[in-house]
This record gives structure tokens, C-alpha cells and sequence, in this order.
């Protein structure tokens, strides 16, 4: 297993994960923030298009993988892996470099909420993705206890505020029309709402159930730049079947890469 210099070189620190049935290896710290289930189905959100090639922004990519996933499963898929960590980024390089994709997917080392100067300087342009997708931090700063190294604090907690912050930056490099997708817990929807609702349009909420019965714990909300459509609640899915065994279309997404687009149309 090659380890990034910026990492330690210790390989406990670090664990090596298949993500979509085997066919992405991805090298993430064994300690603090790992991505999984979340990262999976935001990333199967994103769906091919056959007028033009898919434009993907991963914001607070961490070690990438909901940007890698979208890479391995849409062939034409350009994706850029923004985050604001060094040890973060250079794990995504690494993953980038080990799955062979090093030809669609680049990571940029940049906060969320970077000036223009700043955005420019990284090679970005504004408005130019097609679909920006985030996985914000769930838990707010101002409450419980923070973790005592710096970043793993920071992939479990941002301020309460930031959210807007998020929102912000995903309208100003999102194409007119373009989406913007957000995987939250289900308490933090109105704050995921009052974000997304100023700067996006056709609002789709889908929530995630843990098994039959049982009250969401995570959504899914997605927004259109420039749509005028209405607000639409979705009938959500159910990942596991009663037991812990997921359902077999959780088991599509999550091993054989199948899509999760969010159905209804926009204006």
C-alpha cells in the first residue's frame, strides 16, 4: 500500500476500502471522519447525460470518494475533488493516482467559500459544473465535544452557520441550470433548506430510512439553479430490509454502482 509523504508513513494510520463492489480502492484514515454509506449515495445522484459531459464539483471532498465514485461509475464524468486539508487532499491524490483516473479527476486544495482570486488562481471557473455535491460535516461546533486534533474536528463539525456558507459557494460554481446536492442528517433539513432555497430551485428532499417503519435519519436534497419549480417531498428508500442486510436497491447503488437520480420533472 503506497502511502502519500504528507501521511504518516505508519500504514495502521491508514485503511484500505473497496467502495462499489470492488471496483474503486479507496485510502482513508483508520481514526476519525470515513466516508461510507453517505458519500455512496450522494455520489449516485449524479447521472450520466448524453448533450453534454457530466461537470462534477466534490466540496469537503475529504479523501474523495463521492467524487471518485461518480468518476468510476459515469465514464465521461469530469470531477474535481475540493478540499481544504493538506493530509485530506493528498490521500484523494493518492486515490485519484491508484484508481486510474488521474485523467478526469483532479484534486484542488481550497476552503469552501474561497475568493474569486483564490478560485481563479486554482484553475476553477465560476459557474462552469453541471452538478456540485457536498457532504458537509453533520455536527455543529457549538455543541458536544470537540475531537482534540484539529482535523478530525473539522470533518465532524463545522458552525451552524456555514451551512449558508456551503450553499453560497455550490450557486456560484454551479452552471445556470446546474444541480446542487446536499447528504445531511434529517434534523438539520430546515437548516439545509433555508441554504439551498434562496439559490436554488425545484427543491427535491428524499429521505433515507433505516428499515420499514423507522423515522428517516439522513436526506438527500438537491436543488436547480435557475428552476422555478415547487418544493417536492419524495417517498424516500429504505436501506435495509428489517434485518441488516440492505435492500436490493441500496445494494444496486452501493455494489454495482446503479444510479439514484431524484425522479420528478423541473421547470
Amino acid at each position: 500500500m503506497t502511502v502519500p509523504p504528507t501521511i504518516s508513513r505508519d500504514c495502521s494510520a491508514v485503511t484500505d476500502d473497496a467502495f462499489l463492489g470492488g471496483a474503486l480502492q479507496i485510502l482513508q484514515q483508520r481514526s476519525g471522519y470515513r466516508a461510507g454509506l453517505d458519500a455512496v449515495m450522494l455520489a449516485a445522484t449524479v447521472a450520466a447525460t448524453v448533450d453534454r459531459p457530466q461537470r462534477v464539483l466534490d466540496l469537503g471532498a475529504g479523501v474523495g470518494t463521492a467524487g471518485l465514485c461518480v468518476a468510476r461509475r459515469i465514464e465521461t464524468a469530469e470531477v474535481v475533488l475540493l478540499e481544504r486539508d493538506p493530509q485530506l487532499a493528498a490521500l484523494a491524490a493518492e486515490n485519484v493516482r491508484r484508481n486510474d483516473l488521474s485523467d478526469r479527476v483532479r484534486v484542488v486544495t481550497l476552503s469552501v467559500g474561497a475568493s474569486a482570486t483564490e478560485v481563479r488562481a486554482a484553475g476553477l471557473i465560476e459557474e462552469s459544473f453541471t452538478h456540485v455535491i457536498a457532504n458537509p460535516p453533520y455536527h455543529n461546533t457549538a455543541s458536544g465535544t470537540l475531537a482534540p486534533d484539529a482535523t478530525k474536528a473539522a470533518a465532524h463539525a463545522m458552525p451552524d452557520d456555514e451551512l449558508d456558507s456551503w450553499a453560497r459557494f455550490m450557486a456560484r460554481m454551479a452552471a445556470p441550470r446546474g444541480l446542487a446536492t446536499i447528504v445531511h442528517k434529517a434534523d438539520a433539513m430546515l437548516r439545509v433548506l433555508a441554504a439551498l432555497d434562496p439559490r436554488f430551485g425545484g427543491i427535491k428532499i428524499m429521505p433515507l430510512y433505516p428499515r420499514p417503519g423507522d423515522n428517516a435519519h439522513r436526506v438527500i436534497v438537491e436543488g436547480m439553479k435557475g428552476s422555478r419549480a415547487p418544493l417536492q417531498l419524495l417517498s424516500g428508500l429504505v436501506l435495509h430490509s428489517g434485518g441488516n442486510d440492505f435492500t436490493p436497491a441500496v445494494q444496486a447503488v452501493l455494489r454495482a454502482g446503479a444510479s439514484l437520480p431524484l425522479p420528478g420533472a423541473r421547470r
